[in-house]
């Protein structure tokens, strides 16, 4: 699991401050749900309710770690250190733009294919959508597939025009 106890920025501003503290606060409210989650996945007879929170703990586990690379990513830029942050700085313009370009809009037509192959699949499971857990498969990976598609209109964006 990812730090979340590292020491406030030396010389930081309030703002940042007072965003860190929110970072690292949250990043223990996460921690506590993860906590919560996994107990009850032990505590639980049922096979589909474990299953179901797994993946809430898989996702809670992401959320920790963004939560602790954004705080330090914020205590290295405040600080002014020499690292690298872990998230890094916007530097779309560092690509071959050509490449990225191709690149982004390549996986964007992929994902966009794969929505419409999800909502097909989705469609076809709507009689098994009261006695398996196959439908809200589907349903959460439609999500994550809108999401994929957000980050690479995002890069698609930024790379054209990387001050906005």
């Amino acid at each position: 699991m990812s730090d979340t106890s590292i020491e406030p920025p030396v010389g930081a501003s309030v703002w940042e401050r007072d965003l860190f503290a929110h970072l690292t606060e949250h990043a223990q409210v996460e921690q506590d749900i993860l906590e919560e989650y996994a107990a009850a996945a032990r505590a639980t007879d049922s096979r589909a309710l474990a299953y179901l929170v797994n993946l809430l703990i898989e996702d809670e586990q992401r959320h920790h770690r963004l939560f602790a690379e954004l705080a330090r990513s914020l205590k290295s830029t405040s600080e002014l250190s020499a690292e690298d942050p872990p998230v890094p700085w916007m530097d779309f313009q560092r690509a071959d733009h050509a490449t990225a370009v191709e690149l982004t809009r390549r996986l964007l037509t992929r994902e966009e294919d794969d929505a419409r192959e999800l909502k097909r699949l989705r469609k076809e499971l709507r009689d098994v959508e009261h006695t398996t857990l196959w439908g809200l498969l589907v349903d959460l990976m439609q999500r994550d597939t809108d999401k994929h598609i957000a980050i690479l209109r995002f890069a698609d964006q930024h790379i054209k025009s990387p001050q906005g």
